[in-house]
């Protein structure tokens, strides 16, 4: 496994001020843990989003702060992101025990080609992108791959009981949760006849031919004069 580093440097500055570091290309990071005091860190923003495209939560990263001796071992706990420009404001990295079993979400990433897919019988939805592991800091992966060659048809599901890991891995979300599934294709709707607009404002010609063609024709009979009898 991948060895993590990361430098920081001891943080003074701290509330509004923090924003004068930022166009330094640095960002703001506090260090916390079981028995560890809390301390303000800045980190390289460049050398941060590097590691960050590279690893993931789970990550065990070895912190390395100016004037201390021996590398902490940390892994990120949250990061604080400008919600207009995604721009990284805040990191916060939790300090934690290589002899210590610990919990993070580690990410669930697919491999292969599911047949049912491949054939257009249906559509592959993952619906869980990450599970929460338990593991020794050193243990933890960064992500678990996942193969979807087994499912052929509609409705086929793996759930998270059939994700295979280490023995030194345990798995901690729910066990019946579908992580991903094949969905039946959305059916297209029958379009409709287009109905020819009503006119409106018929001419009054028309209007007068209409009125004629729908009158009863009157008969010769009683068109015509009778003549009366002959008086006898």
């Amino acid at each position: 496994m991948t060895k993590h580093t990361l430098s920081a440097d001891p943080r003074k500055l701290t509330g509004r001020k923090v924003k004068s570091i930022r166009h330094q290309g640095l960002t703001p990071a506090n260090v916390f843990g079981k028995d560890v005091k809390s301390q303000s860190l800045q980190i390289s923003t460049p050398d941060f989003l590097k590691l960050r495209k590279a690893t993931g939560e789970s990550t065990l990263i070895y912190l390395n702060i100016t004037g201390e001796k021996e590398p902490r071992p940390v892994m990120v706990h949250e990061v604080t992101v400008d919600p207009v420009t995604d721009h990284v404001l805040h990191v916060d990295f939790h300090q934690v025990n290589l002899k210590e079993k610990t919990t993070a979400p580690v990410a669930v990433k697919l491999t292969g080609e599911s047949p049912a897919e491949k054939e257009k019988l249906g559509i592959l939805v993952q619906q869980l992108h990450e599970v929460e592991v338990e593991a020794l800091p050193a243990d933890m992966p960064e992500s678990i791959e996942l193969t979807v060659e087994k499912l052929v048809a509609v409705g086929d599901a793996i759930y998270v009981k059939d994700i295979s890991v280490s023995s030194k891995l345990v798995i901690k979300t729910d066990p019946e949760s579908i992580v991903v599934k094949i969905e039946a294709l959305a059916k297209e709707e029958p379009k409709e006849e287009p109905v020819a607009p009503a006119v409106e404002g018929l001419p009054a010609e028309a209007e007068v031919n209409e009125c004629e063609a729908t009158e009863p024709a009157k008969t010769e009979e009683s068109t015509v004069p009778q003549t009366p009898a002959p008086a006898k």
